[in-house]
């Protein structure tokens, strides 16, 4: 009887913590985004939240977060369950500590030692005042708010914000440290509902290897929008595909979507395929996939979920990939780069201190740091952008360069060019024509009327493209890129991906992105105030095991 008891109240529980989406739809003045949408969030899930750019997945953050109402239908949340959210401005509580930036994450609490303290700061403190306080002091204890220090405390460590740290203002740290301070107001408190946009941008690789485990081992419901692939993979139990003007629960991670989609837009075109052997086609696929999901931590509810999936629940997607692809003009030479001694210092603060390292043809290497502008500053000295200070930069007779910068806007400054008239700029004479390059940007994605557009109205992603169509144009043995995935959406990232692994030459670039670096890196270069780490025939996943094996030595000294 205990046992169904229990049951019960789990069930029920569970049911009251559920978010339900019923016959939503949203539509602003020159297009709708989707429409009679009915989902279902339930608690132990993480749900991904995909689509291509402008489909409109922060725009469904926002509604479930009550900032953005519908256009028609409703969201149902219990009014006891606190849903907590990734603040996306860096700047919002400048005069804020550390401390109480992340204890604001549990608004409730907050307001409740706010107004205790209140209280007892009061000359007058009158019997009405102690019952009132009396009153507080109840619901703090509750929500175990004398608690709420240390474990704020220990998840700013957790995210390596040091205690040192813990009482200075908001406006005294860096950007990354902010990134992580507002990472940790999200997660404070336990909250039933975590709501989270991008997460990983800007956190350092152990940072997002922390929050991976932190929302694997979450009990409640988690519904996130990134660009990560790896990440997605390593969280997600369902993905919430925006698509067709629709919003769908798949089972799976984001790579079981995505084979998915790619089975099911085959299994359409080989439409006259006896259902049989689709149906065991599809089988394999679902054996093979959970054979590999067994080892994630979600494997155990996620197993069984697949299996029960049926040809009615994969659906072909939609999306467009771009082109991409680099040919090289000439074959490099024996040499490619030397680095000696590089030091940089930018309004009197060292950037760069005495940096030594060599590339060799056929290298592909990722520059890495904990401080993005380290890394940018490199790039820019090796693109001959900026001079050293001290130290020189030798490159191979025999490369020919295209370098790919961080910020790309300056590029598109100018009102009178539209895009085609833009790439023209960079293309060889004979690939300069209307027919070739209007081909050109359509396998980019720039179709029909939208080579015209003024290159001022641009998206970030259409920027990007617009540079990666610029570097294939110019047919370099050497890319230089400096955080290239940067507002790309996932299918411009994966063509990205694919692109520089079929590159038959050298890539040197910068990335965040876990599985972009992985697949293509093999050769990790680590910059830091120490100086550099140089790994040669090393890949993402070998750098970052043997830095994790070396910092539990360092902690046992």
């Amino acid at each position: 009887m205990g046992l169904l008891l229990q049951t019960l109240f789990n069930t029920e529980k569970m049911r009251f913590q559920m978010i339900t989406v019923t016959d939503m739809s949203m539509q602003f003045s020159d297009r709708k985004l989707y429409e009679d949408v009915n989902l279902k969030f339930t608690p132990g899930n993480c749900y991904g939240i995909i689509g291509a750019n402008g489909a409109g997945k922060s725009t469904f953050l926002k509604i479930l977060e009550g900032k953005l109402q519908p256009t028609s239908g409703h969201i149902t949340i219990d009014p006891n369950e606190r849903m907590s959210s990734l603040n996306q401005d860096h700047y919002a509580f400048e005069e804020f500590t550390v401390m109480e930036t992340v204890l604001q994450g549990y608004e409730k609490l907050y307001s409740i030692m706010k107004e205790k303290d209140a209280l007892y700061a009061k000359a007058d403190f009158t019997d009405e005042d102690g019952l009132k306080a009396a009153e507080l002091e109840g619901e703090f204890a509750e929500m175990d708010g004398w608690n709420a220090e240390s474990e704020a405390a220990q998840l700013l460590q957790q995210l390596g914000i040091d205690e040192k740290l813990q009482d200075s203002k908001m406006s005294e740290l860096t950007e990354g440290q902010r990134v992580k301070v507002l990472l940790g107001q999200a997660l404070f408190g336990k909250p039933d509902i975590l709501v989270l946009d991008e997460p990983t941008n800007g956190l350092d690789p152990h940072s997002i290897e922390w929050l991976e485990g932190f929302l694997a081992d979450f009990p409640n419901t988690v519904i996130v929008v990134s660009h990560d692939r790896h990440f997605l993979n390593s969280v997600c139990t369902m993905m919430c595909d925006v698509d067709f003007g629709k919003i769908q629960l798949f089972v799976g991670n984001y790579d079981f979507w995505l084979e998915s989609s790619q089975l099911a837009a085959k299994l359409q075109e080989n439409s006259n395929a006896k259902k049989e052997e689709q149906i065991k086609e599809l089988q394999d696929f679902v054996a093979r996939f959970s054979a590999n999901a067994s080892k994630s931590k979600q494997a155990t509810s996620r197993k069984k979920q697949l299996e029960k999936i049926t040809l009615d629940d994969i659906k072909p997607s939609s999306r467009k990939y771009p082109f991409i692809s680099f040919t090289p003009e000439r074959e490099l030479g024996n040499d490619l780069l030397r680095v000696d001694k590089v030091s940089k210092t930018i309004d009197g603060v060292k950037i760069l201190d005495n940096i030594t390292f060599v590339v060799n043809p056929g290298d592909k290497a990722a520059i890495l740091s904990k401080n993005d502008l380290s890394t940018t500053v490199l790039m820019q000295i090796l693109a001959g952008e900026i001079e050293p200070d001290t130290g020189s930069v030798t490159w191979g007779q025999t490369t020919k360069r295209s370098y790919l910068p961080r910020d790309i806007n300056e590029y598109f400054s100018d009102p009178k060019l539209n895009i085609l008239e833009w790439l023209r700029q960079f293309a060889p004479k004979e690939e300069s024509d209307n027919t070739f390059l209007r081909g050109f940007l359509g396998k980019m994605l720039f179709s029909g009327e939208d080579v015209l557009k003024d290159v001022t109205k641009l998206s970030g992603g259409e920027k990007v493209r617009c540079m990666l169509s610029k570097v294939m144009l110019s047919k370099a043995n050497v890319l230089l890129l400096d955080d290239p995935t940067n507002h790309l959406d996932l299918e411009s990232i994966t063509s990205l991906n694919d692109g520089l692994i079929s590159f038959p030459s050298s890539v040197i670039m910068t990335s965040h992105d876990h599985q972009f670096i992985q697949t293509i890196a093999n050769h990790i270069i680590e910059v830091s105030d120490k100086g550099v780490v140089d790994r040669a025939d090393t890949t993402y996943d070998e750098y970052l095991e043997h830095d994790e094996t070396q910092n539990r030595v360092n902690d046992l000294y």
